[in-house]
């Protein structure tokens, strides 16, 4: 039997995960009340997928609009691919490998230590990915993303 998939999206409300963030919020603010802040980079147009990698002692983040991904490391910041196939949301694996969602691609990649990227998957049943947006890779290793229409369908979310 072939069935067709539905993949329209779908709204859930949930009144209790509302009153939760709120109190989050609440907690957040008071928590952050007497921190200090720094800024340390600001020349991203839009800084996305924020990644901390252990091992490396470095944090990641995509600058989609200027196709590229940038890194903070002993608090320098500089370019850490460029271009970067209009990467997107960045999450690290068990072996903390960076998974990376790609507009451009529309895939997922892999990046090892040595900067080797591989594509870990592009397509579902036969058909390419929309454009993967958002990622996390849960504590068994599985990689679950969002694949949105609006990155291929027009040139800026």
């Amino acid at each position: 039997m072939n069935r067709k998939k539905d993949f329209s999206p779908t709204v859930y409300k949930f009144k209790d995960a509302i009153m939760e963030q709120v109190e989050n919020t609440n907690l957040f603010k008071s928590y952050l009340k007497d921190k200090e802040f720094k800024q340390l980079f600001n020349g991203t147009l839009w800084a996305e997928g924020p990644c901390y990698i252990p091992h490396k002692d470095m944090l990641v983040w995509s600058d989609n609009p200027n196709n590229r991904m940038m890194k903070l490391v002993n608090n320098h910041v500089s370019e850490f691919r460029n271009p970067s196939n209009f990467c997107n949301g960045n999450a690290i694996d068990i072996d903390e490998n960076l998974i990376s969602c790609s507009h451009g691609g529309r895939c997922i990649y892999k990046t090892d230590d040595e900067l080797n990227v591989f594509v870990v998957v592009d397509q579902f049943e036969g058909k390419k990915f929309n454009s993967p947006n958002d990622v996390c890779v849960k504590s068994d290793n599985t990689i679950w993303f969002t694949d949105p229409p609006y990155g291929i369908l027009s040139d800026y979310e």
